[in-house]
């Protein structure tokens, strides 16, 4: 079953703690790519140093402003893609960046895709996820709750609270309070984590 729009139309922490143990959901070619989220990291607002949105609007970041349950797709780089999910509500720029999955469905068909690097390896990073299921910058934007969609998230098995880590954001700048703050969410010894 498909999340709906109000799942992500929360405080957008809340929305990341959430996400882990749910299903992002690719259809390619008519097959499913799916894997479990297992690691993602939160940003809010234009106080949020770290965030795309500190600057104010533009025109890379327009998707992050909302409405809740779109992606906001971008390239770091300028040549890997990241995968967000537009949280809060409308005019307010807040995103939780889905950093890692554990692979389910379309198993061979990632491993083609990221040329036949170790399970562990496929989906285990922003850039590598994209990769392994196909998510470009055809994606920014892009309504993750219409029934027609081809890049979708699902309820899955939320993960109990005893097995949820949290800590700062991977590789971020700004203030103190941006590199230190504990935004990032993860399911504790799992081996598709990033680190």
């Amino acid at each position: 079953m498909r999340l709906e729009r109000r799942f992500f139309a929360r405080d957008t922490l809340q929305v990341a703690r959430d996400l882990l143990g749910r299903r992002l959901v690719r259809v390619m070619e008519g097959r499913r790519l799916a894997g479990r989220i297992v690691e993602v990291e939160a940003y809010v607002g234009e106080e949020d140093e770290a965030s795309h949105a500190s600057p104010g609007m533009t025109e890379r970041n327009t998707s992050m402003y909302g409405p809740p349950g779109h992606a906001y797709v971008y390239l770091i780089y300028g040549m890997h893609t990241c995968f967000n999910v537009v949280t809060g509500q409308t005019g307010f720029p807040a995103a939780v960046l889905v950093r890692a999955l554990e692979p389910a469905d379309g198993l061979e068909a990632m491993r083609e895709r990221r040329g036949g690097r170790p399970d562990e390896q496929l989906t285990s990073g922003p850039g590598r996820l994209c990769e392994a299921l196909g998510i470009d910058l055809r994606f920014d934007g892009v309504d993750l709750c219409a029934p027609e969609a081809s890049l979708f998230l699902e309820v899955g098995d939320p993960v109990h609270d005893e097995r949820v880590a949290n800590g700062p954001r991977i590789n971020v700048r700004g203030d103190e309070t941006a590199v230190n703050v504990p935004w990032r969410f993860y399911v504790e010894k799992n081996r598709y984590v990033s680190r």
